[in-house]
């Protein structure tokens, strides 16, 4: 499972600079797979979402593209603010984009070739079962912070620069499919 996941995510955690922090990652994704009861092939067919249709992207897709453009937001504030107001931690950015939905493994199961929230699901939403996994591998506040707060959850909670950017990025990439799906997103 550990080399599955370290395969699936290699071009984000290879600019991780933190080992410690880039084996953590890993280590959240492999017990939290194991507690949802997912194997590695079973991980890359699950659907980004069940809150709307797909069009067959999936989970992992959804993650890196979340934690790529999260990255790239931060890039271009720094390339582009003559004098940057905040310090953005990128190792947490990318760390955090990586686990944002990491509790996704807890929320949804897999019935004979259909997806449900699972009764895990319906007790803990994916950003808080997530930051508890996060919590429990000993990440920092910071961390769980991400985690915790990039949905709904996170709504008037005081937030860290690297939450409110993958925040952006998740609704970037899961809005249009929303729209798509109710014939509002102009093409």
């Amino acid at each position: 499972m550990k080399k599955r996941i370290e395969k699936l995510f290699a071009r984000q955690l290879d600019k991780i600079k933190d080992t410690d922090l880039r084996s953590k990652v890993v280590n959240v994704w492999v017990a939290t797979a194991q507690k949802g009861g997912w194997n590695a092939e079973e991980i890359a067919k699950i659907p980004f979402t069940l809150l709307t249709e797909t069009k067959g992207i999936t989970f992992i897709e959804h993650t890196i593209a979340v934690t790529e453009g999260a990255l790239g937001l931060a890039k271009a504030m720094k390339e582009n603010y003559r004098v940057m107001p905040f310090e953005i931690n990128f190792d947490w950015l990318i760390a955090g984009g990586l686990l944002h939905d990491v509790g996704k493994l807890l929320e949804t199961e897999r019935t004979g070739d259909k997806y449900k929230k699972s009764y895990s699901g319906k007790c803990l939403r994916h950003p808080i079962s997530g930051a508890i996994m996060v919590a429990k591998e000993g990440l920092p506040d910071e961390l769980v912070n991400i985690v915790a707060c990039h949905a709904k959850e996170g709504d008037g909670a005081p937030q860290r620069i690297e939450t409110i950017l993958i925040h952006q990025a998740d609704f970037a990439t899961f809005n249009p499919m929303v729209m798509l799906e109710k014939g509002l997103l102009i093409a």
